[in-house]
């Protein structure tokens, strides 16, 4: 698998990352086991790059890469940890807490879970109003300077808030939702992300599983599946966000490829400061995926998606409105 550079700042990553949320949280039951046995499958196929957040499974997330990681060489795995979520022992959110005394207590807990002495990259998991993203970002250069942190990333931030945080230390990656169907970050983000010499880690590159061509009408999900109250998957919206994902069927078949490698390859295609980071909960989905790394999109190819899925094709947004208030991305 080939890399590509984490901005100006980070590590060298593999052109893929995994996305471990879905192994703990946010889309119904896991099993453990078959976890465990996905991220040995990413590592040996030539993944590097271990997405987790310390309030994935309240901790379970953490615990489970220490798992997979025991018979692998900690160095050769680039672990990035998103933070400062707040959680109630019910699973339900109650704010953000990025206050510079926070972050140090979130590191020590990060670190004793992933029986690790650092942590690759570490970032905000949004952007907490009460605390100004300079003292945030200063607490996090600290970690540097001491050795327990190598870069310092940001999640789903806007412009003003992205120069503001790298005149204080430069950041290595903005981790934003960024998918043929999602593209608000070409507006603006995009291009000061590229000024600055910022790399996009790239989630929701399948929306959530809607790109994955396997969606269906009748599917049924759980109470504590995230896509029971998303806005694309409902009976309103879902018909027409389906008959995209149609159109994106009759290219993949002409290229004798899935739905899912052509949504990746897309992402991947718009340029080498992309990494598109696969949220694969199972080996089989992770096959699927992988597939996207060996297809390479031509000039025909993204234009015939252009047409097939303009930009703001999708019906609904995406997250709730509750949700989209933390997200100082969408300001």
């Amino acid at each position: 698998m080939e890399t590509r550079q984490l901005g100006k700042a980070g590590p060298a990553v593999s052109e893929l990352g995994l996305g471990c949320l879905g192994m703990s949280d946010n889309y119904g039951p896991a099993d453990e086991a078959e976890s465990v046995a996905t991220i040995h499958a990413a590592l040996d196929a030539g993944i590097t790059l271990l997405d987790t957040g310390d309030v994935y499974g309240m901790g379970h997330n953490e615990l489970l890469i220490h798992q997979a990681l025991r018979s692998y060489n900690r160095d050769d795995v680039t672990i990035s940890v998103k933070t400062g979520g707040l959680r109630k022992p019910d699973g339900h959110w109650s704010g953000f807490d990025c206050r510079p005394e926070a972050l140090w207590n979130f590191l020590s807990y990060t670190l004793k879970r992933l029986r690790t002495d650092y942590v690759d990259v570490y970032r905000p998991a949004r952007v907490d109003p009460k605390v100004p993203i300079e003292e945030t970002v200063g607490a996090i250069a600290e970690m540097v300077q001491a050795g327990y942190v190598r870069a310092i990333g940001l999640s789903e931030v806007g412009v003003e808030t992205l120069r503001r945080a790298h005149a204080v230390h430069p950041i290595a990656d903005l981790q934003i939702e960024y998918s043929v169907i999602s593209r608000g970050i070409e507006r603006s983000i995009l291009g000061a992300c590229r000024e600055l010499g910022v790399s996009i880690t790239a989630y929701g590159v399948l929306s959530r599983g809607l790109l994955s061509g396997h969606w269906t009408p009748q599917r049924q999900t759980t109470e504590r599946d995230f896509r029971t109250r998303a806005p694309r998957f409902q009976p309103e919206n879902l018909p027409k966000n389906l008959e995209l994902v149609e159109r994106l069927r009759r290219l993949a078949e002409k290229r004798e490829t899935t739905v899912a490698a052509l949504a990746i390859a897309w992402v991947a295609a718009q340029g080498p400061d992309i990494i598109p980071v696969i949220g694969a909960r199972t080996r089989a989905q992770l096959t699927e995926s992988l597939a996207a790394a060996e297809l390479k999109l031509g000039p025909d190819d993204l234009a015939a998606i252009e047409r097939a899925v303009p930009a703001d094709s999708a019906a609904g947004g995406r997250y709730a409105d509750w949700q989209i208030a933390f997200l100082d991305s969408e300001r």
